[in-house]
Formats: structure tokens, sequence, C-alpha cells
């Protein structure tokens, strides 16, 4: 068993760190504070192929693993939480149309996909339905002229400023044997959008509720096959849950580099901080959290890679045990700032903020745990 990473993936690591460093990074505070990420910035990202991550190069993707694109997001996730997860949200959607759209679906849309021209949300959560996805209520009945949806999906990243919707839907009957996913075009006749959530954190991101009223979609917009939607979108959030693990511990390792920084530059008592022996414990208890966790989070990448029976498991509990971890970790950060820490100027509390959702989306790490104790209870 090899831990080490190739050169082309360490090298992988390294371009989406460079280019975090020199163009998100300096202006994540600014893209906050307007609650929106330019237009501009995707063009850049795409090419360094990071527009379809694992989407094959017939079409235009840059055919990588799971292990690899948490690499990136990772990297990326150093400079911003926010920003890293939108693409990631983005990536997840793109992985979904390779792997289970036709020929015809995916030569239509992963070209632009690929070179983020045309960014793609993620909507299967509504406003009453969230943990309990299956119970969705967003409809589409199909007609002569395509499908025609009805519904509303709550809390979706990019609601109002992505160029296309992933969408689940409930084309056939209760449970999720009903549920088929589609395409819908931003501009569709009936697609509206709610008012800007105003969040915690993730401030970057345009989040809203997105309304489909009588939305008609044409029906080669469907992906796969009609009530498969479910099963596409819970095998879109293995890698989705690792990509949100991924750039939960970029932010933490981000806000740790920082505060190793601080640590040896304030002094207290006539001492540097890192001085202090009980708060070089603390120190070693975190560098703990991250490596560890970073470890089990490539293992689950590995196993998702080679198609392991477990890998849906693991995935779930790399999510758990990461966005845990990263959160207390860029949380205690927060603590050894002192009252430095809780100012925007340091970069920590954003940090924090950021982190916070990780535990929630992509399933709640209570999902995670009842998936993780569910598997066991069957094995």
């Amino acid at each position: 068993m090899d831990f080490a990473l190739s050169e082309e993936q360490q090298a992988i690591f390294d371009m989406a760190r460079d280019f975090g460093a020199a163009e998100i990074a300096p202006n994540a505070r600014a893209w906050e504070a307007e609650g929106t990420i330019p237009r501009s910035l995707w063009p850049r990202l795409a090419e360094l192929g990071f527009g379809g991550v694992y989407v094959s190069e017939d079409f235009g993707g840059s055919g990588l693993g799971r292990l690899d694109a948490t690499l990136v997001f990772e990297a990326l996730a150093m400079a911003c939480p926010s920003v890293a997860a939108f693409l990631s949200i983005h990536n997840m959607c793109a992985g979904m149309i390779d792997r289970y759209a036709s020929d015809e679906v995916k030569a239509r849309w992963l070209p632009g996909v690929c070179a983020l021209s045309t960014l793609v949300s993620y909507c299967l959560t509504e406003p009453g339905a969230g943990s309990d996805a299956a119970a969705l209520r967003t409809r589409a009945v199909k007609g002569n002229d395509g499908y025609r949806l009805t519904g509303t999906k709550a809390f979706i990243s990019g609601g109002g400023y992505s160029d296309a919707y992933l969408v689940m839907c409930r084309t056939g009957g209760e449970g999720p044997k009903g549920i088929s996913t589609v395409i819908v075009p931003a501009g569709s006749a009936g697609l509206s959008f709610g008012g800007l959530e105003d969040k915690m954190g993730w401030r970057a991101q345009e989040t809203r509720q997105v309304q489909f009223d009588d939305c008609l979609v044409a029906a080669e917009n469907l992906v796969g096959e009609e009530g498969r939607g479910f099963s596409y979108a819970m095998s879109g959030l293995d890698g989705g849950r690792l990509n949100i693990a991924a750039t939960a511990l970029g932010g933490a390792q981000a806000a740790f580099d920082a505060t190793l920084a601080y640590m040896s530059e304030r002094r207290a008592f006539g001492r540097r901080l890192d001085d202090f022996q009980a708060l070089q414990f603390r120190l070693a208890e975190m560098e703990v959290k991250l490596q560890s966790a970073r470890i089990f989070l490539r293992q689950a990448a590995w196993k998702l890679d080679r198609g392991e029976a477990d890998a849906s498991k693991f995935c779930a509990m790399a999510k758990l045990m990461v966005t845990d971890a990263a959160f207390d970790v860029a949380n205690q950060c927060l603590q050894l700032h002192g009252g430095y820490g809780y100012l925007a100027d340091y970069g920590i509390e954003k940090i924090v903020r950021d982190l916070r959702v990780h535990q929630i989306l992509e399933g709640t790490n209570e999902i995670m745990r009842l998936i993780v104790a569910r598997s066991l209870v069957t094995a």
C-alpha cells in the first residue's frame, strides 16, 4: 500500500493551490461582501481542466479520478471554501451527466459544462424534503412537447446564477423509484427564483429557491432512464461528499497554517504563544486531526475510484469525520487568535462560518451516521 501521491497528483494539487493563492484568496473577502463570484473566474479554472474533473476526455473533461478531485478541491479551498465548494457541486453535476446521460445529451451539454461556460446547479432538496430526499414532490408530467415541471427546490447553490439546473423530479409514483433526472436550462419558461438567501457562510455563492411553474423541459433533456433519478442522485452524492469533505479540509488547513504563523509572532507574558506547552499540545492535537482526516478521505476516494462494494459507506464516514474535524480545527484556530480571530481582517472567522455548513449539506452528518449504521446492521 502506497500512501504517497504520484508526481502527477502532486502537480495537480500544486497547480490548484497556486492558482487559488494568486487568483482567489486576494479576492475572497470582496466576493463575499458582493455576494457573488465573478463569471470571469470560471474560464480560467476551465483552462486548468477543473470544469469537468472526472468527465471523460471524449466530452471535454479531464478524465481524472475521485482521488484526484479531492486534491483539486482541498487545494482550492485553502484560498476560499465557498468558491471551491461551488465548483465541486458543478463537477458533481457534470459527473452525473457523464456517467448516466445518453451520448446525445452528453455531446450537447458536456463541452460547455467542462469549459465552465455552462454552470450547473444540483437540485434535489425541497422545503419539505431535506434528509428525506425520496419524499420530494416536484412533479414532471410528460406530454407530447416534453416534461412540464411543477414544484420548488430549496437551498440551491447557484440558484438564479447558474446556466442549467440538474433537477430530481417525480415522473412516477411515490418513493425513490418514481424519481427521474432532467436538465433545465436557465431562461426556460416557467422557471423562476426566490429571493437571495442571507446565509451564515458561503456568502460568495448565490443561494435561492428554484421554482417551477408548469416549466416546459424538452424530453431529450432527460438524463438516463425514467425512474432511475434517485439512484443517480445518490451515486452523485458519494463523490459530492468526498468533495465537500475535501473543501472543509482545505479551509481548516488554511486556518491552521495562519494560526501557526500568528502564534510564532504574537507575544504574551513576555513569551511567544507557541512557547507555551499547553498551546503546543493543542497544535499537536489539531495536526493529528488534519492528517488523519486527510488519510481517511483519500482512502474513501480510492475505494470509490476502484468501485469497492463498501465505497458508499466509506464516503459517508469520510464526510462525517472530515467535516467534523475540520470545523473543530477552524474553531480552535479562532480561539487561539483571541479577539483578533473574531475580526474579518484575519480571515479565520470567515473560514469558521464557511465550514459550518459542510456538516449539514450533501447529507447531514446525522444521516451519514445512519448510512454507516445501516450498512453494519445489514451486513
